[in-house]
């Protein structure tokens, strides 16, 4: 179900954005340290709900409070002329590395397991032939 609402919003995004206009260059680091936050808790979300930990009111909670977080934490250090963004961009990418490293690991184990499960039938059926 999530992974549906996650394929339908890509492509409303995608239609939107093609059809949007052209972002002033002064507001691209808006955008892109948004869209890093916003991604982060999607690879959160999709973690959460592979542990069967996931709730909708975190997901979005957390959604956009670390994109408007991270959008004041941009403002802030232009008005101090201080690359703080930096910051935000190495714990939100270094936390999407260590969700896909989960979902990764899941889907491995998974394939894992299946093959083993195939493996052991096969063993059964040639013992039953004997």
């Amino acid at each position: 179900m999530v992974f549906i609402a996650i394929l339908v919003g890509c492509i409303i995004g995608a239609l939107l954005g093609m059809n949007a206009p052209i972002i002033p260059y002064s507001l691209s680091g808006y955008l892109a340290i948004s869209i890093i936050a916003a991604l982060d808790s999607v690879f959160g979300g999709i973690s959460s709900v592979l542990k069967g930990e996931f709730d909708l009111k975190i997901f979005v909670s957390g959604f956009f409070g670390n994109a408007i977080l991270s959008i004041l934490l941009t403002y802030l250090g232009e008005r101090l002329n201080v690359d703080i963004y930096l910051a935000a961009i190495v714990v939100f990418v270094g936390r999407m590395f260590v969700n896909l490293a989960i979902i990764r690991r899941h889907y491995i184990d998974k394939w894992t397991n299946k093959q083993e499960y195939v493996e052991q039938k096969e063993v059964k059926k040639e013992e039953k032939q004997d």
